[in-house]
């Protein structure tokens, strides 16, 4: 298939009013790392683009901004313009105030070093700039120094690296995160969510309110929402006690807590618990804890340098051995082989594993048996 390009998206003005007009338009920056998530940015924009649309004016503008002013290549292939460099969109808002700044990557890939982007983040806080950070972005304004001592929202797949790599950043699996003039969230259509919160703060919930009707949008999620479903989960998940159980297993990983605990976090009795797991999520609250502990590791595998032994305990395993059996009996190979391995095909291998059985037997159904006789 050959890489289109994406054509700069221009704001719609629209012809219904439903706040008072702004005296300037807001404007947004973005600027795309390489690999970016291109579902990421689309629900990012399509919220300032419809918040137009809503509004009856061009309440909110965006400039598009690569390292070199050329187009960049999404995480899918697609390419999207820019309107301008890095260099150029600096020195143009050297003397500029209270500038909004988003940087966007992918919710798994960790951008490679860029001073000079570093160098106009900080000016821009500097300046009380708003700056955002979606999916990878955040690993960006954390290696500039800009989200320390701040709470920022970070993909589970980069939480663990991200956690080693920046302890002064309180980092959370949300869905996303304000904090201050601060805002992060974890890519995918997170940024629609986390758009349409600062719209709010700009025009209200009425004006939410019609977004989300031209969007379709039938639910919107705040800030400090869960960012992803139970593992083994049915399609929606609402049972609160199961939840706060998960929730305390996930804060909890290093140091695991003994099933009582996570009953009477609760509410609970273990009894109550095991059963409510049993039908929730078909598994013990052991096994769905030794679970977490092993996707924990296993993104350390993948993604750090860390030594095994390290990882081991990190994941509140008691020795290497405990735990490369534990991983062996999940994965179906050693930990030291998963470094040998793209990060997306280990994520799948227990599903795989789990399968494999299944997919065998109806393989063997599907095949006609021929009579000999």
């Amino acid at each position: 298939m050959s890489v289109q390009t994406i054509a700069r998206v221009q704001p719609y003005q629209g012809d219904a009013s439903f706040a008072e007009p702004a005296a300037t338009s807001r404007v947004f920056r973005f600027y795309l790392l390489p690999d970016f998530s291109l579902q990421a940015f689309s629900s990012a924009l399509e919220v300032l683009r419809l918040a137009n649309e809503v509004i009856g004016q061009d309440a909110y503008s965006w400039r598009v901004i690569s390292n070199d002013g050329e187009p960049v290549a999404s995480n899918c292939g697609l390419f999207v313009s820019a309107d301008t460099s890095l260099p150029f969109e600096r020195n143009r808002t050297r003397c500029s105030s209270s500038i909004a700044v988003v940087v966007v990557g992918s919710g798994h890939a960790t951008p490679d070093p860029n001073k000079q982007l570093d160098a106009w983040l900080r000016e821009s806080c500097s300046r009380r700039g708003c700056l955002a950070g979606i999916g990878g972005g955040t690993v960006v304004l954390a290696r500039a120094g800009l989200a320390q001592g701040r709470r920022c929202s970070v993909h589970w797949e980069q939480f663990p690296v991200f956690a080693e790599r920046f302890p002064g950043v309180l980092a959370v699996q949300t869905t996303f995160e304000h904090d201050g003039d601060l805002h992060t969230c974890p890519g995918g259509d997170a940024p629609f969510d986390m758009f349409l919160s600062l719209v709010e703060s700009d025009y209200g919930s009425l004006v939410v309110s019609h977004i989300c009707q031209k969007a379709v949008a039938c639910r919107v999620r705040s800030a400090g929402d869960r960012q992803r479903l139970p593992n083994h989960s049915r399609v929606r998940l609402n049972h609160k006690a199961v939840i706060k159980a998960i929730d305390l297993m996930e804060s909890t990983i290093d140091q695991p807590v003994q099933v009582e605990k996570l009953a009477a976090s609760a509410g609970l009795s273990r009894r109550q618990l095991e059963r409510l797991f049993r039908r929730e999520l078909g598994c013990t609250p052991n096994r769905y804890y030794l679970e977490l502990r092993l996707e924990r590791a296993n993104l350390l595998l993948t993604s750090s340098r860390l030594p095994i032994v390290e990882i081991a305990m990190a994941c509140g395993f008691v020795s290497a051995s405990h735990f490369s059996k534990a991983y062996r009996d999940t994965y179906g190979r050693a930990p030291h082989q998963s470094r040998l391995l793209p990060v997306r095909m280990s994520l799948m291998a227990p599903i795989a594993q789990k399968n494999t059985t299944a997919l065998r037997r109806l393989k063997a159904a599907s095949i006609p048996q021929i009579s000999s006789s």
